[in-house]
């Protein structure tokens, strides 16, 4: 029997005051709700999904460097993160996972400061401005990347 394959996914500052904060640009879906809506995608893709959440730099990067022997890639929103942190991006580089960069907003329909992405050199791809369902597509370009990595041996 196959192990099932295993995504991290990670959110960063700010995420767990999702449905309070700003619903005009980030919706009215708690994280909790992110969360039940991943686990139901990632049952129907036979994946199994470890999903987080801090507002510590030095927690996520932890988390990221554990990936690297426990996970078969990784979603992130670094949330601000994304714009400051090196740490982050040196840590998704040596976890050599495939990554994916998710953030609820369109990130360059906003503020200028928005538009530079430390994730964004170590991803295999960023999906932004879908709202929650970002995630879905997430997952599910994860699958993908997952399973022909398995089918070229990897």
């Amino acid at each position: 029997m196959a192990i099932e394959p295993s995504v991290l996914v990670l959110n960063g500052p700010n995420l767990n005051m999702l449905g309070v904060r700003e619903p005009a640009i980030y919706g009215t879906e708690t994280l909790d709700d992110i969360e039940a809506l991943c686990l139901e995608r990632a049952e129907a893709l036979n994946i199994a999904i470890d999903f987080r959440q801090s507002n510590l730099e030095g927690e996520l990067v932890s988390w990221i460097q554990q990936a690297r022997g426990e996970h078969d890639g990784i979603i992130l929103n670094a949330g601000a993160y994304t714009h400051t942190s090196i740490a982050i991006m040196d840590a998704l580089s040596v976890a050599e996972l495939p990554v994916i960069e998710v953030h609820l907003s369109n990130v360059f329909r906003r503020e200028a400061f928005r538009h530079h992405s430390y994730v964004s050199p170590v991803a295999k791809g960023v999906i932004c401005g879908f709202g929650a369902h970002g995630y879905l597509l997430a997952l599910d370009a994860l699958a993908r990347l997952i399973d022909a990595d398995l089918s070229n041996g990897n």
